[in-house]
């Protein structure tokens, strides 16, 4: 695994544009970057990151299934008294589950090492399926990349036939997102442009504009059955609407289904490693009522049982506490997982964010920052395959 400077492509920032790949700058500042890209061998992507995901996935589906069963555990990741049947039903229901997103540190001289796994709701999807991959192709054919240079991705193909075959007969699908939110919208924008090519109907409804009918149903803002949504939104909010009492009478399949709320947790990370210790891929890691945590000495990162793109969680090196991106999440507690060290590459700390589709492999999409915490304005860098 090596960095490999390069020059960006004439006209990439319109050709963006035109494809609707409209959050490539966020604040200003450069999200997408492809100045570099980061270069596989064969094996590194099939042993070093592909068999430890699938083998990770089957770990945190024994695990889902005993907590599913378990009041004390899913109380002790935080889920809503009121909402555990929810939860509970959707896995003995087996109900399908569509995508997730393993975060793993990896350069390519060890095992890779989970940080956490975005279950629910991960975003990134475009930019790893298909603006990378056009960019391969780009490459190639300005022969600036051999032609034989390969990427670890089959997102797209993947996500499609998992649509056919969890609505192998098509039908009418709503989606929804925060409207507001251009990142979440486009994503989902480009999840109903694969839904469509699986021979399904889509139409988008703003999250908060989902209401009730009499008989307990979800209805789109034209009083339309939501029979199946696909909901960029997580359950851990969802949990805590006026609306959840209401989820497991509705009817409605969700896409993530209500047990992904166990996978999307960080206290799943002390869990895995209770059952799984010395697991390779693996880092230690403890609620903080665990007298075990000591274990860890006086290095360790400190994450919120809930956060995205960063935000509240703390490293400390030796005592010494960085800079928190403070978004006030922590009120339902937090785990504590050892320090690992990430490998620099050209003064840049990457992560890989490695995609299964239901329980399969299905690619990487890298993300970069001069820190070694992944936030909402780390770049995104692509990767080949070379050898």
């Amino acid at each position: 695994m090596k960095r490999v400077k390069t020059l960006e492509r004439p006209g990439w920032d319109a050709r963006a544009e035109a494809l609707g790949f409209t959050w490539r700058h966020l604040d200003g500042a450069r999200y997408w970057d492809e100045r570099a890209y980061y270069q596989f061998s064969l094996a590194e992507i099939e042993d070093g990151i592909e068999e430890p995901a699938r083998a990770l996935h089957a770990l945190c589906l024994d695990l889902v299934d005993e907590v599913a069963g378990s009041e004390a555990l899913m109380a002790r990741l935080a889920i809503p008294e009121a909402s555990r049947d929810d939860v509970a039903n959707s896995w003995k229901a087996r109900a399908p589950s569509l995508y997730g997103r393993f975060d793993f540190a990896y350069d390519g001289t060890g095992p890779a090492k989970l940080f956490e796994y975005n279950a629910d709701t991960p975003t990134s999807i475009y930019e790893t399926g298909t603006f990378q991959w056009i960019w391969l192709e780009e490459m190639i054919a300005a022969g600036r990349l051999p032609a034989d240079t390969d990427q670890f991705n089959s997102l797209h193909e993947q996500l499609q036939n998992r649509f056919k075959a969890i609505f192998p007969a098509g039908g009418f699908v709503h989606f929804a997102s925060d409207e507001e939110s251009v990142e979440d919208r486009q994503t989902v924008r480009y999840l109903e442009d694969i839904a469509i090519q699986a021979g399904i109907e889509p139409k988008f409804v703003a999250i908060d504009k989902i209401g009730l009918d009499a008989d307990g149903r979800f209805v789109d803002q034209d009083n339309f059955i939501i029979q199946a949504l696909f909901k960029l939104y997580p359950w851990e909010e969802m949990f805590r609407e006026d609306y959840a009492a209401r989820v497991g009478g509705s009817k409605t399949l969700f896409l993530e289904p209500a047990w992904k709320a166990i996978l999307s947790n960080k206290g799943l990370l002390p869990l895995l490693w209770e059952r799984n210790v010395g697991h390779p891929n693996l880092l230690p890691a403890f609620f903080e009522d665990d007298p075990r945590m000591a274990e860890l000495g006086n290095s360790y990162v400190r994450k919120p049982l809930f956060s995205r793109e960063g935000a509240n969680i703390e490293l400390v090196a030796k005592g010494r506490r960085a800079t928190v991106m403070d978004q006030g999440y922590g009120e339902e507690g937090h785990i504590r997982q050892a320090l690992h060290p990430i490998t620099r590459f050209a003064g840049n700390y990457p992560i890989i964010g490695a995609w299964m589709v239901d329980a399969e492999p299905a690619g990487i999409g890298i993300r970069e920052d001069r820190s070694r915490v992944t936030k909402n304005l780390s770049r995104f860098i692509p990767h080949v395959i070379v050898g």
